[in-house]
C-alpha cells in the first residue's frame, strides 16, 4: 500500500515509521530544509520528549477531550517512546540535545526505507468518491497514494512550518474545523515592566490564573520575562486554559515566596 505523510515533525516522522514497519511503501513531504524544526526548540534544545507520569496522571493534565486521546495514548505510551529511543527511564535525552531525538528518528526512517522529500509543499489532498486518491504538490505534480496522513501541526508557531495547512485540509475534505485558540504558548503582556525584566528567570513560583476571580488554573515551577510578555514550562501550561475564558478579564499572579 503507498501512503503519504504531510509534514516532517515528531508525529510526521513516528507515522511514517510506523506506517513503513508495517509493510507499506511510505513517502515523507516537508517544505522546510529538514525534519524536527519544532523538536530542535522543545525544551530550551534540550527536548522534553515525553512525560515519565502514569497515563491517567498524563490524561488528567489533557485540558480538552481527553477521550479522543485515550486509546492513543494506551496504544504508544510513554514507555514505548523511551523503548524507541534506545532505552531507558529517560524523559530528556542523556545528551541534553534535541538534535539527538532527531537523528534517532531519522536513523527509524532510514531503517525502514522511507522516502523523504525536503523543500516540498503539499497543496491539495486529492479525493475521489470521498476516497482519497493522493495529493497534489506546489509544484503541480501528482502523487498517487492509497493512504494520506495529515501531520502538519498546528498553527502557533509558523517560522517553525506550522503554519495551519492541516486545518485547510480538513475544511476542503468536508470537516468542520472549530473556533482555533492557542496552547502551550507564551503570554504577551500590555505593561511595560515586562520588558525591563527581559531576561529574568524564575524558580520555584507559585503561579494562579483567575477569569472574572474565579482560579482557573494553578501550578509550580519555573518562568520566565521576555521582551513581549512571560514565558517558560507553567506560562505555556497556563496557556491551554484561556480558549475558553474569552471576553473574561483574566489575571495572571505570580508568587515569588509560595509557601
Amino acid at each position: 500500500m503507498k501512503v503519504i505523510i504531510i509534514g516532517g515533525g515528531a508525529a510526521g516522522m513516528m507515522a511514517a515509521y510506523q506506517a513503513a514497519k508495517c509493510g507499506n511503501d511510505v513517502s515523507l513531504y516537508e517544505k522546510n530544509e529538514k525534519l524536527g524544526k519544532k523538536i530542535f526548540i522543545t525544551g530550551k534544545g534540550r527536548c522534553n520528549v515525553t512525560n515519565a507520569c502514569e497515563i491517567e496522571e498524563l490524561l488528567d493534565h489533557v485540558v480538552t477531550n481527553k477521550e479522543f486521546l485515550y486509546s492513543g495514548f494506551y496504544s504508544f505510551t510513554n514507555d514505548a517512546m523511551m523503548e524507541f529511543l534506545e532505552g531507558g527511564n529517560r524523559v530528556f535525552p542523556v545528551s541534553d540535545h534535541s538534535s539527538d531525538v532527531i537523528a534517532a528518528l531519522q536513523r527509524g526512517l532510514r531503517k525502514e526505507n522511507v522516502d523523504i522529500y525536503f523543500n516540498t509543499t503539499v497543496k491539495k489532498i486529492l479525493i475521489e468518491d470521498g476516497i482519497v486518491t493522493g495529493v497534489r504538490l506546489a509544484s503541480g505534480d501528482t502523487v498517487k497514494a492509497d493512504k494520506v496522513v495529515v501531520a502538519t501541526g498546528g498553527m502557533s508557531y509558523q517560522a517553525t512550518g506550522s503554519t495551519g495547512d492541516g486545518y485547510d485540509f480538513a475544511r476542503k475534505a468536508g470537516h468542520k474545523v472549530t473556533k482555533l485558540t492557542p496552547a502551550l504558548v507564551p503570554f504577551e503582556i500590555k505593561e511595560d515592566y515586562c520588558k525591563q525584566l527581559m531576561g529574568l528567570s524564575l524558580r520555584n513560583v507559585a503561579v494562579i490564573m483567575t477569569a472574572d476571580g474565579k482560579k482557573i488554573y494553578e501550578d509550580f515551577g519555573e518562568m520566565l520575562f521576555t521582551h513581549f510578555g512571560i514565558s517558560g514550562p507553567v506560562v505555556l501550561s497556563a496557556s491551554s486554559y484561556i480558549g475558553r475564558y474569552q471576553g473574561k478579564e483574566l489575571k495572571f499572579i505570580i508568587d515569588l515566596k509560595p509557601a
